[in-house]
């Protein structure tokens, strides 16, 4: 009997012992391949916004930040342009606006677009596909440009025909 036992124990050690390779999880992170080309493209301002713009640098290095976001390649430099972007956001709000852009409606967009840059970060966070946050980043931006145009291209003032 205990010769019986002795090699039942052998064997359960034995078996119990070997690798499971199927169980075998690579803890490593696995970065993603991003293909950019399908993103939509950055809206142009106009010549009468660009020259406004020029003297803010603050917006200057948000809109150097958001020209990164073409250029990466995985999700981990993905995340590192998201992290650049929040950080320059932050400063874009804390800084001082031109005149003509003092106004809600930049002040929303800008709100709009901080937005979605947290969403796409929370996708990255949870694995989520980000081609829709990021898509909806895009169209964020592109919207705050055209209504830096929009302002920009008023051109009746409105106290000069309420003085009249």
């Amino acid at each position: 009997m205990s010769k019986k036992f002795i090699i039942c124990f052998i064997s359960l050690l034995f078996f119990s012992c070997a690798e499971d390779k199927k169980n075998i999880v690579n803890n490593e992170d696995v970065t993603f391949n991003i293909t950019t080309n399908k993103w939509p493209k950055k809206v142009a301002v106009s010549a009468k916004t660009a020259e406004v713009l020029k003297d803010w640098p603050e917006f200057k290095a948000v809109d150097s930040g958001f020209d990164a976001l073409y250029r990466v390649g995985n999700t981990e430099d993905l995340s590192l342009v998201l992290e650049d972007l929040i950080e320059k956001q932050k400063l874009l709000q804390k800084s001082t606006y031109p005149k003509v852009f003092d106004v809600p409606q930049i002040k929303s967009r800008q709100k709009v677009f901080h937005t979605f840059i947290l969403k796409t970060k929370g996708d990255l966070i949870y694995s989520i596909d980000t081609k829709e946050s990021v898509n909806q980043l895009i169209d964020a931006y592109n919207a705050m440009l055209k209504q830096f145009d929009r302002i920009t291209g008023k051109t009746l003032d409105l106290k000069t025909l309420l003085d009249e």
